[in-house]
């Protein structure tokens, strides 16, 4: 059922889809026909007075990658501060996987959220999706990197030891679960599918747990993810072993819908900006202790490079393809 109704959702995503800048947009680049950049930042410009929308309650979420109800109680804090910010109600809207966030900013239900760093190139282009932050510091971004972790006693020592192993990737749409190893793996000698058999875990937790437990003999996971875990002491890090840590990317992203009138986004860029993190809240996000701004045009690029080098298209097929892959992993 679940598998149909994924399939069902991107049907209806497709047929839906009605042109709102189909008319005079001197630029669209990569965006889906409902939207228009006539600025060249690559993503949707603000629906002009008379189509923007002016919703009484705010819908945000957050990346289903893992527990969604562990989120729903760090970001409640921020939710009343939007709601003080914005003279709206804010409800927290659980989504179980990353299509149906996109669908559901697209057809309006959602209005603000925070999107894993593989699938907000698909919100952006499909959805009409404006990241604007990150979680971070005063000085910088909170990110990331992409680790190869095995257990302690594991005979593999490099990357090259991957070859004829069973390797856990997370989901298709994920950066660093999936993507990326496939766009920098190749440089380092190993070829994903082709040197080593992907097993698609779901979730990188699910990858970790799974390498701790000897159902996988490695996995390509996120590193904040992993050292959530340790912390918290789901697993013994004295177990484990890294072999390999790549440059840092961003995390998830934070923004809003396109979809919203001019006056609202300003007040909620405001909170975005001004919010700082309380304690309980810094230490479920590794210490960030705010929304460090960011530009999808610049920040994005690694990712969208990565995106391009595995041949991955953020658009309405490759966003079937990463549902059909998602209904197919909760099938399993």
């Amino acid at each position: 059922m679940l598998r149909k109704s994924l399939l069902f959702l991107v049907l209806a995503f497709v047929l839906t889809a009605v042109p709102a800048f189909a008319e005079d947009c001197p630029n669209r680049g990569e965006l889906d026909s409902m939207y228009c950049d006539a600025n060249g930042d690559l993503v949707a410009d603000i629906a002009p007075a008379g189509i923007c929308k002016e919703p009484s309650t705010l819908v945000f979420t957050y990346t289903p990658v893992e527990d969604p109800a562990v989120y729903k109680d760090a970001f409640a804090d921020f939710q009343a501060y939007l709601e003080k910010a914005t003279g709206k109600r804010v409800i927290y809207y659980t989504v179980q996987s990353n299509a149906a966030e996109v669908e559901a900013m697209r057809s309006g239900r959602l209005h603000i959220a925070g999107f894993s760093t593989g699938p907000t190139g698909f919100a952006v282009n499909l959805a009409g999706y404006i990241p604007i932050a990150v979680k971070g510091y005063a000085d910088d971004m909170q990110g990331y990197n992409l680790i190869v972790v095995v257990k302690k006693d594991s005979p593999i020592q490099t990357m090259a030891d991957l070859k004829g192993k069973r390797v856990a990737h997370t989901s298709a749409s994920s950066n660093s679960g999936n993507l990326a190893p496939r766009a920098l793996f190749p440089k380092l000698g190993v070829v994903p599918d082709q040197d080593y058999t992907v097993v698609y875990s779901g979730k990188h937790d699910q990858s970790v747990m799974g390498v701790a437990h000897g159902d996988y003999d490695a996995a390509p996971v996120a590193s904040d993810v992993y050292d959530r875990m340790v912390a918290a002491g789901r697993i013994n890090g004295d177990d484990m072993r890294i072999i390999y840590r790549s440059p840092k990317f961003p995390t998830s992203s934070f923004g809003y819908s396109n979809q919203l009138c001019a006056p609202l986004v300003a007040k909620i860029e405001e909170a975005f900006r001004t919010y700082r993190f309380p304690e309980s809240m810094q230490k479920t996000f590794k210490g960030a202790d705010r929304f460090f701004p960011i530009t999808y045009k610049q920040d994005w690029q690694v990712i969208r490079d990565i995106a391009e080098a595995t041949g991955s298209s953020y658009n309405a097929e490759g966003l079937k393809q990463m549902a059909e892959k998602e209904a197919a992993k909760e099938k399993k």
